[in-house]
């Protein structure tokens, strides 16, 4: 495995970012597998281009990046995601922000 293959293959811009930050409140039960479900399921709607996470202890971060910003608004709709959502409001989650923001330079370094 090379040190950078968790980063997301992104285009050159423009493109569309969302940034999923959270807390998770105590009970987490069915959390890791719902993500796991959520992520391939992202994976399989038009626009997506892929993800990175992090998650330490019960803070989170999630950046999903997506062709455009109607690629992005059309997977939050998708209704095994609004469940998802819901059960995350309700159960997963203490706190979390969701921000989308366009994407204008990328650039970086890695060794392979």
């Amino acid at each position: 495995m090379s040190a950078v293959s968790w980063l997301a293959p992104t285009p050159e811009p423009p493109y569309t970012a969302v940034i999923f930050t959270s807390t998770h409140a105590a009970n987490t039960d069915g959390y890791a597998e719902t993500a796991e479900a959520m992520a391939a399921l992202a994976a399989q709607q038009p626009g997506y281009l892929g993800v990175e996470s992090v998650r330490e202890g019960e803070r989170g971060i999630t950046v999903s990046y997506w062709a455009t910003a109607a690629d992005a608004r059309a997977w939050k709709q998708v209704a095994a995601h609004l469940l998802a959502q819901r059960r995350g409001r309700a159960e997963w989650y203490a706190d979390y922000r969701v921000r989308v923001a366009t994407v204008e330079r990328d650039y970086g370094f890695g060794r392979t």
